[in-house]
C-alpha cells in the first residue's frame, strides 16, 4: 500500500491489568502492579516503542470489591500523566476526567499545567459519569439524570475553553521592560451560566498546542451533541463499517451547525485485538480471556446479558436490531448497547456471529497478526474511522504482542509511522491549533 498524507492514528489503553475483566488471571505480573509506578512506566515505554500516538487511561472514581471484581484505574489520571510524560518522551496521554464531579476552573488549571509540563502532549477525555454509586463519593445528592449531566458537560467545556483563551500570549514582548505584565495581558471571562459562575482569567498561560486536545466518549443524543460542539477525538463503540460512516457523518454534520470545521474531528473507537498463530488459536484465547470458557459460554452470556429466553433462543437465527434497543431513559451508559444495535442494523448477523464481533463492548479482531492488521486497515482505508484506541485484554502481555507483531505490518504497509513526527499530540492527530 502506498504511503499517503493521511495516516492511521492509534492510542492504547494502559489500565492496570488490561481491559477485559477476566483476563487479568492470565497476565504476567503481580496484583501489586496497580500501585507500582514502575508498572505504568513500563506500559508507557512499551507503547512508545510501538510509536502509539497516545496512551489512554479511563477512570471511575469508585472502588468495587468482591470475589469477581478487579481494579479499574486506581491512580488519578492527571497525576499519572504528569509522572509518565516527564519520563517518556514523544507519546501523548489521554486522561479521563469527569465534568459532573469537577469544577471547570480547577480542571482547566490542572490540565493546562500538565499540557505545559509535557510540551503539549495532553488529551482530556470528558465524561459525565453514568454509575449511580459514584455520586455517593461526592455528596448526598444522587447522580443527576442524563438530561442534566450533558448540558452541564457542554457548559463545563465552554468555560474551560474560555479560561484557556483568557491569557493573551500574543502580547508577550509588548509590555515595558520594567513591567512583568499589564492589565491587558489577560482578561476576565465573566461567565454566568445555568451551571457555573466563573470570573477568570486562568492563572496559567497557554501551552505549546494552545490547550489540551478534547476527547469525548458517548453515543447517546447528549453525548453526540457534546462531541459535535467540543470533541476533537471521539472514543466510541463502532463495530462495523456502516456504523462508523453513520456516526462520523452524524457528529460532523451537527458540528457544522455549531460553526465547526468537520475535518477537525477524529473518530478513534475502541478496539480489542486478540492475536495468535492461527484464527482457531485466537478463538480459544477469546473464550479464555472473556471468562466464558467456550463458544457455548459466549452464547449463554449473550442470552443473559440481553434478557433472552433460553428455551426459544436460536444461536443461528438472524438477530433483529429492534430487539436490542435500550431504554433511552435508563441511567447507565447508552452508547455501548447502541453499538450492538448499530452493528445489527448494518450487518445481518446471528448470535453465533455477533459474539465474535464485539468484546467488552468494542470491536473485536481475532486472528493472526496479518489478519488483525488487514482488519484494522480495512475500516480505516475508506474513512469509516480515523484510527483506533486499542484496549488490550491483558497488560502488559497483549500490548507487547501487538507492538512486536502487528505494528511492524502496519508500518511495512505504509499506513503507520516508524518514528514520532511533530512536537505535540495535536500535530500527530492532524488537528488545528485553537485560535
Amino acid at each position: 500500500m502506498a504511503t499517503s498524507h493521511r495516516r492511521l492514528n492509534l492510542n492504547v489503553g494502559i489500565n492496570p491489568t488490561g481491559y477485559l475483566p477476566n483476563a487479568w488471571k492470565y497476565r504476567s505480573g503481580s496484583v501489586k502492579d496497580i500501585a507500582n509506578p514502575d508498572h505504568y512506566l513500563r506500559l508507557a515505554r512499551i507503547a512508545h516503542r510501538g510509536v502509539f500516538d497516545a496512551v489512554f487511561v479511563s477512570d471511575m472514581p469508585l472502588l468495587r470489591l468482591g470475589r469477581d471484581s478487579r481494579p479499574g484505574q486506581t491512580i488519578d489520571p492527571l497525576i499519572l500523566a504528569t509522572a509518565l510524560t516527564a519520563q517518556v518522551p514523544d507519546i501523548g496521554f489521554v486522561a479521563t476526567v469527569s465534568s459532573t464531579f469537577n469544577s471547570p476552573y480547577n480542571l482547566a488549571r490542572r490540565a493546562q499545567s500538565v499540557d505545559i509540563m509535557s510540551g503539549g502532549r495532553l488529551v482530556i477525555n470528558i465524561v459525565s459519569n453514568f454509575v449511580p454509586e459514584v455520586a455517593a463519593n461526592f455528596g448526598r445528592d444522587p447522580l443527576p439524570p442524563r438530561e442534566v449531566r450533558y448540558p452541564r458537560a457542554v457548559e463545563f467545556v465552554d468555560v474551560a475553553k474560555k479560561l484557556w483563551a483568557s491569557w493573551d500570549r500574543s502580547r508577550e514582548g509588548e509590555v515595558p521592560d520594567d513591567q512583568f505584565w499589564d492589565d491587558s495581558s489577560a482578561h476576565t471571562i465573566d461567565h454566568d451560566g445555568a451551571h457555573f459562575y466563573v470570573r477568570g482569567p486562568l492563572n496559567v498561560p497557554r501551552s505549546l498546542q494552545g490547550h489540551p486536545v478534547i476527547a469525548q466518549a458517548g453515543a447517546s443524543e447528549g453525548g453526540i451533541d457534546l462531541a459535535a460542539r467540543h470533541g476533537e477525538v471521539l472514543y466510541a463503540n463502532v463495530l462495523s463499517r456502516g456504523a462508523g460512516h453513520a456516526l462520523g457523518k452524524k457528529v460532523r454534520d451537527l458540528a457544522v451547525t455549531y460553526g465547526r470545521d468537520p475535518s477537525s474531528i477524529r473518530l478513534m473507537p475502541g478496539l480489542v485485538a486478540i492475536v495468535a498463530d492461527s484464527r482457531e488459536a485466537a478463538l480459544r484465547k477469546h473464550e479464555l480471556f472473556s471468562g466464558a470458557g467456550s463458544e457455548d459460554g459466549l452464547l449463554a452470556r449473550f442470552v443473559e446479558a440481553h434478557g433472552l429466553d433460553p428455551a426459544t433462543f436460536d444461536p443461528d437465527a438472524p438477530l433483529n436490531p429492534a430487539d436490542f434497543v435500550p431504554d433511552p431513559n435508563r441511567q447507565q451508559a447508552l452508547g455501548f448497547t447502541l453499538g450492538l444495535v448499530d452493528l445489527l442494523t448494518h450487518d445481518s448477523l446471528t448470535a453465533r456471529e455477533a459474539v465474535r464481533r464485539s468484546e467488552g463492548n468494542h470491536r473485536l479482531l481475532l486472528g493472526t497478526a496479518e489478519e488483525v492488521a488487514d482488519q484494522i486497515i480495512d475500516l480505516w482505508a475508506d474513512g469509516s474511522v480515523d484510527g483506533y484506541t486499542l484496549q488490550p485484554p491483558r497488560a502488559p502481555d497483549d500490548i507487547i504482542e501487538f507492538v512486536d507483531k502487528v505494528i511492524p505490518i502496519l508500518q511495512d504497509r505504509g499506513v503507520y509511522p516508524r518514528e514520532y513526527v511533530g512536537d505535540t499530540i495535536r500535530e500527530r492527530y492532524g488537528l488545528p491549533h485553537p485560535a
